[in-house]
């Protein structure tokens, strides 16, 4: 059967009014917000699903993506404050928060982003020493942080992190840095080389001091009790006891005679014949002990135990 000039209209109308509710019915993906122009001005964002427009009037003036984005800073050369140049990269991470304010603030905003990023490295790290630059990494990406996100906020995004890759220092620097780094661990090694001497020679000198102290202290009592057995018979003298001198001289020339005596290389000693009145002082010496003690004589006691050394008059003339 033939279309009609009239069915013909009703197909058109309804081709046509399919056609405008598909041109209004508009679907956001999840993660982006559109926004909507109407004759050239912004009126409205869509959000994330479906969203109805006016066909023909209004129109989508930019998609723009709201998850969290990275931005690579590419390589550049800094120079420090001291005057080295190094090669710095870089990584940025973003997020839009206001879709209007990213579309109509700023033009091309990852661009706008990455050339503010590299300004600021380049301003961070060149007024820092290369000491300071190597040491401070943290300190740089906590700086370089504040300053992007302030400077990003009239575009309606946030800046999540700055982050600094890589610092390279030329070749001959490294070289450099690396030989003052072994002269200052060879400097501290001498220190600590020289701290351990330091203090073994002050214990040395304390172990000297104490001995020489003991040594003083034995010298005094053995002084003091010399002196008290010489108080003692110069006692016995001043109350007329002979005696008590002639078993003190006795004592002195038995104790050097048993010293001669007891030496290893002479068996036989000749003394002159004057000497040999000292062995009649012996018989002195028992008659003392005889009294002292009021028995036999420790001579006596002893006798056959320990032999004098044999002693031969010799004749000086």
């Amino acid at each position: 059967m033939p279309f009609s000039g009239f069915d013909i209209v009703v197909v058109v109308l309804v081709i046509l009014v399919l056609l405008v509710i598909f041109a209004g019915i508009k679907t956001v993906p999840q993660g982006s917000n559109w926004t909507v122009e109407r004759f050239g001005r912004y009126t409205r964002t869509l959000s994330p699903g479906l969203n109805l427009i006016v066909p023909f009037i209004d129109r989508i003036g930019a998609k723009l993506n709201m998850m969290e984005q990275v931005l690579d800073v590419p390589t550049q050369e800094v120079i420090t404050r001291d005057n080295a140049i190094v090669a710095v990269d870089g990584v940025a991470f973003y997020q839009v928060l206001v879709a209007a304010q990213a579309a109509y603030q700023v033009s091309d905003l990852n661009n706008a982003l990455l050339n503010l990023t590299m300004t600021n490295i380049r301003s961070v790290m060149g007024s820092m020493d290369l000491d300071e630059l190597l040491s401070n990494r943290e300190a740089i990406n906590e700086r370089l942080l504040r300053i992007v996100d302030e400077a990003g906020k009239p575009w309606g995004i946030k800046v999540t992190r700055v982050e600094i890759k890589d610092i390279n220092p030329p070749a001959n620097l490294v070289e450099s840095m690396a030989r003052q780094m072994m002269a200052e661990r060879n400097k501290r090694a001498q220190i600590l080389d020289a701290e351990g001497l330091k203090q073994a020679q002050v214990l040395e000198a304390e172990g000297r001091k104490e001995a020489a102290f003991r040594d003083a202290e034995a010298r005094e009592r053995s002084a003091e009790a010399e002196a008290r057995a010489t108080q003692v018979v110069s006692e016995a003298i001043a109350k007329g006891d002979v005696q008590a001198i002639n078993y003190f001289v006795a004592q002195k020339y038995t104790d050097a005679l048993a010293k001669i005596g007891s030496s290893s290389n002479n068996k036989v000693v000749l003394l002159p014949i004057e000497a040999s009145a000292l062995i009649g002082s012996l018989g002195g010496i028992g008659a003392i002990a005889k009294e002292v003690f009021g028995g036999e004589s420790p001579a006596q006691n002893t006798r056959g135990a320990n032999r004098p050394p044999v002693v031969r008059p010799r004749d000086d003339a």
